[in-house]
């Protein structure tokens, strides 16, 4: 076994501290990931606290992962040592449902194993995710990633650009569209790159005006108060698709009053809540109401490629790993432009 080092959650209710565990041997197809730095997802703290159903504990969260490869398997034909590398949210799945053998492993039917809180396939296996030096996974499950990107910006790719990536390919957002990205959080400044890249034009519905200046910076077009009733009433029955990343409790049927007759709105914010849905939010204009995971390795891989070919990179605010506890609890206000993203030298 390779002994590894970390932060991990010992239960619920206590603060992220040291921790010692083992990684596995590398084997065949896996390759071992000195990890350099990883991105700090609003889900990590989600499910440290337990709020998306018990979890397994020690928990090491992360699964916005990028470094270099220092050992490869005998087998392995896609990477060599000194690679960069990078991890998403899933490290494994069954390989042969029909979702896996579509190349959408994120919806593999039997259940992929997480990057961390969760099991390898085995459904024994202990995952442990990226605040933590090294990891050991397979190559099938393990992305490029290119060396003419800030690495550090890259990270949060790995979760936040892949989550607004692929709705946006997948509901095919492009030129001559009116594409709004609701909330300018993590999620939502990695949505807004990508539509204005894609050629939309792009409008962000926020609660807070103060985030004009900043939505406009990241590319956007357009910027519409939420909370202002003549400012919503002026962009109703005008969208073609919605990019909901809220994570917090709020009313849909408000933003679907915004669609065209056809338009989408699509949901990759998870607030804890149940929200209300009114029929007639969605009869009237044929409107969608659809929900959207992350994408498969395939799609994730093409993600990496078109930022790199478009010089995409998330916002981020690096810190150490020390000062991760603070960093959950300003990410609960929302501190931090855009993702937080930790050194792992600093572990």
């Amino acid at each position: 076994m390779i002994a590894a080092k970390g932060y991990a959650a010992a239960q619920p209710s206590a603060p992220l501290a040291p921790f010692n565990f083992e990684r596995r041997e590398v084997g065949p197809h896996d390759v071992k990931i000195e990890i350099l730095y990883s991105g700090v997802c609003h889900s990590d703290l989600h499910q440290v606290r337990s709020e998306w159903g018990q979890g397994i504990f020690p928990m090491v969260p992360g699964h916005e992962i990028v470094g270099r490869i220092v050992e490869v398997g005998n087998h392995v034909k896609k990477f060599k040592v000194g690679d960069l590398g990078g991890i998403g949210c899933f490290v494994d799945s069954c390989r042969t449902c029909h979702s896996c053998q579509e190349g959408l492993e994120q919806y593999c039917e039997v259940g992929s194993a997480s990057t961390y809180n969760g099991t390898e396939m085995d459904r024994k296996t202990l995952t442990y995710g990226g605040y933590s030096n090294v990891i050991v996974t397979d190559e099938n499950y393990t992305l490029k990633v290119s060396p003419n990107l800030p690495l550090h910006r890259v990270a949060p790719l790995l979760c936040a650009g892949i989550t607004t990536y692929s709705p946006l390919r997948h509901w095919k957002v492009g030129k001559g569209q009116k594409v709004a990205v609701v909330g300018l959080g993590g999620l939502g400044h990695m949505a807004v790159k990508f539509a204005v890249a894609m050629g939309a034009e792009v409008t962000v519905l926020s609660t807070s005006a103060n985030k004009e200046k900043d939505a406009k910076e990241l590319g956007a077009h357009n910027f519409v108060v939420t909370k202002d009733p003549e400012a919503m009433k002026a962009v109703y029955n005008t969208l073609d698709f919605i990019l909901d990343c809220v994570s917090a409790e709020h009313d849909l049927n408000n933003f679907l009053s915004l669609l065209k007759r056809d338009g989408k709105l699509v949901l990759v914010g998870a607030p804890p809540e149940a929200s209300p849905l009114r029929a007639f939010s969605l009869i009237p204009g044929r409107k969608t109401l659809a929900g959207s995971m992350i994408g498969g390795i395939a799609e994730t891989q093409e993600m990496l490629d078109y930022c790199a070919e478009h010089n995409i990179v998330s916002d981020v605010e690096m810190i150490a790993m020390k000062d991760i506890n603070e960093a959950y609890e300003r990410m609960l206000k929302g501190d931090v432009k855009y993702r937080f993203v930790i050194d792992i030298a600093t572990l």
